[in-house]
């Protein structure tokens, strides 16, 4: 490990000698064979070494423990450590971040201090959305057999996923808590309405936002229903090509949680496309047909009845979603 590190050092530093990998705290107990065991795990680690200019830096690198507290995934500490490093600096006594790092799979240490932005890249799935077969039918199309099978489709790809559980109980509370107050959940949505909307008043969202706290707090114990999730599955993340072969895109917020969030997300644009198709006098029957269909296809795969007993404040979310004035103008 001493040469991993002496490595990534050397990117930073140029030519060096390690004079010390020690546990910080434990710098004049740990014996050398138990210097670095722990390296990479949470602990703060103390290294001192000599630059070739003779010169000697002692420095701290440290990482996170996957302790909870919202630090589950690899992606949350990494979101803490990057904020370190730009924020560290900026505070007038703050001890000096260096750089901000990571660990590859086999122990290397590499530098993402100089990171502005991030992307990723996806393969070009072609098809179209999922979204153009709900205009379709809104524009007065006629339902056909494709789009009950697209449906069916749909309903089963969840149950299957659905079926992959953990058991993590912390997890799936966090997930509930993040349900109601995640920038990009409950709140987080009611705080982007703006004021004086015409169609829904301060004291309707407050009210919503009261019940939400409740809802989590009757949710919190089933902690089984923990699941392998997609977590933004609307019918703009949804690429169909020829029947029934479709694609998924954009994957949200987690790899586990409640499979009511995916139910919603999707069965939720059914009755808002069949009331947009009536102005809003009621859910209009091909739409409800396939909401129906939906349900009875996902419920006979999964058995999962206790889903109609959870799915209340997913909906709430996914209302505030589709009536929202920035993602559903």
């Amino acid at each position: 490990m001493k040469e991993k590190i002496k490595e990534y050092l050397e990117s930073k530093f140029g030519p060096l000698r390690i004079l010390s990998v020690k546990e910080l705290g434990l710098e004049s107990k740990q014996k050398p064979e138990e210097e670095i065991k722990g390296f990479g795990y949470g602990k703060p680690y103390f290294v001192a070494f000599e630059t070739g200019e003779g010169e000697i830096k002692e420095l701290v690198i440290s990482s996170m423990r996957g302790n909870g507290f919202g630090h589950d995934h690899f992606s949350d500490r990494a979101q803490i450590m990057l904020w370190q490093h730009h924020a560290f600096n900026k505070l007038p006594k703050h001890v000096k971040s260096h750089d901000v790092g990571y660990f590859t799979k086999d122990g290397r240490m590499r530098s993402a201090g100089d990171a502005e932005e991030y992307f990723i890249m996806c393969d070009k799935v072609e098809g179209g959305e999922y979204a153009e077969d709900l205009n379709r039918l809104r524009e007065d199309g006629e339902l056909s057999k494709e789009d009950e099978e697209r449906a069916s489709a749909l309903a089963s790809y969840l149950a299957d996923i659905h079926a992959v559980k953990r058991d993590d109980a912390r997890l799936y509370v966090r997930r509930i808590r993040e349900l109601v107050g995640h920038s990009e959940c409950i709140f987080g949505l009611t705080d982007s309405y703006p004021a004086g909307s015409e169609f829904i008043t301060s004291e309707e969202l407050k009210n919503i936002e009261r019940l939400s706290i409740d809802w989590r707090w009757k949710l919190k114990e089933r902690t089984k229903r923990l699941c392998m999730v997609h977590g933004d599955f609307h019918p703009w993340n949804v690429i169909f090509r020829e029947g029934t072969d479709f694609t998924v895109l954009d994957r949200s917020r987690g790899e586990w949680g409640e499979a009511a969030d995916d139910v919603s997300a999707m069965t939720i644009n059914y009755l808002f496309f069949g009331l947009l198709k009536t102005e809003g006098k009621e859910v209009e029957k091909d739409f409800r047909r396939l909401y129906d269909l939906f349900f009875e296809v996902y419920l006979e795969k999964t058995g999962d009845s206790e889903l109609l007993e959870v799915i209340q404040p997913f909906y709430a979310f996914r209302g505030l979603v589709v009536a929202s004035p920035v993602w559903y103008p």
